[in-house]
């Protein structure tokens, strides 16, 4: 190791420290710093681990929480940068935090990595495993479409040729450009009655990436994702590895169903969250546990990843955080939140700051007619950009008896302390996540900061 990387390093954990203890914070800021001192240290930091690299535009937080639970219950402790922080100087802070230990056996790390940053970061670290969730529209000022998005991912791939990559098979972009890495496939293969079908008109990638004709489905799970194929030229959905089989049940807070005949019961909601879980399960599986080591430990996994359906107490308003930041992500929540047998309020914070995305049209994309307002006795509206969030509500449909809108956080949280019913859903965008976790962390509703 190099002076430079030594003082770089020694800098990144003091500063660390003191976020950690005395500011209850340092998710990125302390990579920051070490990166000036040394913009290379990320190689000396990664060089003795075995990478797994998660990235996609839907469910990268999730999986990552899901694959180290999965990957622990074998090998012991794995790094990880959990708190969500997954561009570089996030990953250097992970790094910088993980507790020297004399455990014997792998040495793992399971890195959130942004899409935009997945060759910046195969500059520096050599993965073992790429894992790719699914790729949507989200934050087009910084991403682009999908397919320039998927680029700059096979960028990083391609510099190790060597890595294993697992990549989700119902969706068709993963299937599009030949790779000389190995790559397995999971995928949804639950539905008994196929049928030739088309998918909604505004939907992402809905052109065969070989002969541009539109495609077509044997069934769809959701979006573009399903058993695709192009009835012109025979593209199709490869052959899957691992494969879900069947969903026994699902409501808000939990899904039963069967990888590979291996009983998963998730305690969490979503066919979106199912996908992830089938993403860790893989990762698993290509580390050497079985089907049922896996299942077991996606179903022994009861801790919630902040904003991901984080559930917090606010004087006994049993309050569910959810993270909403584009289109296909937010109607996966709202078809989710409207299987609720029991009535619940509804609150959406929309921010448009960067790491939002500027652009606050998506929201327009968005089914919330679809939502069971009769069910519904409370809505809200709030966030920065609370207006046009009230203006989209109103034009869904909100009854006005039932409507509210509040500028400010502190409001936001009085209000819901008001709302009528003990069960609440707040979606909020991600920035609008970190400030209400900060505000109800300062009043004490959640314990500790992020690590």
């Amino acid at each position: 190791m190099s002076f430079r990387s030594s003082l770089a390093i020694l800098a990144g954990k003091s500063s660390r420290w003191f976020l950690h203890n005395f500011m209850h914070g340092g998710t990125s800021l302390p990579g920051e710093l070490t990166l000036k001192i040394d913009p290379n240290v990320l190689q000396t930091l990664a060089k003795d681990y075995e990478i797994i690299v998660i990235t996609g535009t839907n469910g990268k937080t999730l999986t990552t929480a899901l694959t180290v639970k999965v990957l622990e219950s074998k090998f012991g402790h794995v790094l990880t940068n959990k708190s969500g922080s997954n561009m570089k100087q996030g990953i250097v802070t992970a790094f910088l935090s993980d507790k020297v230990s004399e455990k014997s056996g792998k040495k793992l790390a399971v890195l959130e990595t942004d899409e935009a940053n997945v060759p910046i970061i195969c500059r520096y670290v050599s993965p073992s495993i790429f894992v790719l969730t699914n790729l949507f529209r989200d934050q087009m000022d910084r991403y682009g479409e999908i397919y320039t998005t998927y680029d700059k991912i096979l960028t990083g791939i391609r510099m190790h040729p060597d890595a294993l990559v697992i990549a989700n098979g119902d969706a068709p972009i993963f299937n599009s450009k030949e790779l000389k890495n190995k790559v397995v496939y999971y995928g949804f293969a639950d539905k008994e009655e196929e049928e030739d079908q088309k998918a909604p008109a505004n939907t992402d990638g809905l052109l065969c990436p070989r002969c541009h004709h539109i495609l077509h489905f044997k069934y769809r799970t959701y979006s573009n994702l399903g058993k695709y194929f192009c009835p012109e030229c025979g593209f199709k959905r490869p052959e899957l590895t691992y494969s879900l089989n069947k969903i026994s049940s699902q409501s808000p807070q939990s899904s039963v169903f069967e990888i590979d005949s291996a009983k998963v019961e998730l305690h969490i909601g979503g066919t979106y969250n199912i996908y992830n879980a089938l993403a860790a399960y893989s990762v698993g599986r290509a580390l050497g546990l079985s089907g049922d080591e896996s299942a077991r430990a996606l179903s022994d996994n009861d801790e919630k990843v902040f904003g991901r359906q984080e559930v917090i107490n606010i004087d006994d308003k049993q309050t569910t955080l959810i993270l909403v930041k584009n289109p296909v992500g937010l109607d996966q929540v709202l078809e989710m939140i409207s299987t609720d047998k029991e009535p619940f309020s509804l609150a959406v914070l929309l921010n448009a700051n960067y790491a939002d995305g500027i652009d606050t049209s998506w929201i327009w994309d968005g089914n919330f007619e679809g939502l069971p307002f009769d069910r519904i006795p409370s809505v809200l509206t709030g966030g920065e950009r609370y207006k046009d969030i009230t203006f989209r509500l109103r034009v869904a449909g909100v009854p006005e008896k039932n409507f509210s809108q509040r500028e400010k956080l502190e409001d936001v949280v009085s209000f819901i302390k008001q709302m009528p019913t003990n069960h609440v859903y707040v979606l909020a965008t991600y920035t609008a996540v970190l400030q209400l976790r900060k505000f109800l962390s300062e009043q004490g509703y959640i314990k500790g900061g992020m690590d």
